[in-house]
């Protein structure tokens, strides 16, 4: 079965890889810190999906946040 919480979470992993390939210079340092922002939207998947879905918004938001501010500095 598919969720809301399931397209969004996608939505975002593939909103990452676009970011990591195309905002930043590609390194192992930038990519272990877009990886954090994937566990977190794994997390807010698994959150959301369990029926909890302010906490899976507030997850989504830090993670995009954190996303946006690495490809920025970068």
């Amino acid at each position: 079965m598919i969720t809301f919480f399931d397209v969004l979470t996608v939505a975002c992993f593939v909103g990452l890889v676009v970011g990591f390939f195309r905002f930043t210079n590609q390194d192992a340092r930038t990519l272990l810190q877009f990886l954090l922002s994937g566990i977190v939207f794994a997390v807010a998947n698994q959150v959301g999906n369990a029926g909890s879905l302010f906490l899976a918004g507030v997850l989504l938001a830090a993670g995009i946040c954190y996303a946006f501010l690495n490809a920025r500095v970068r």
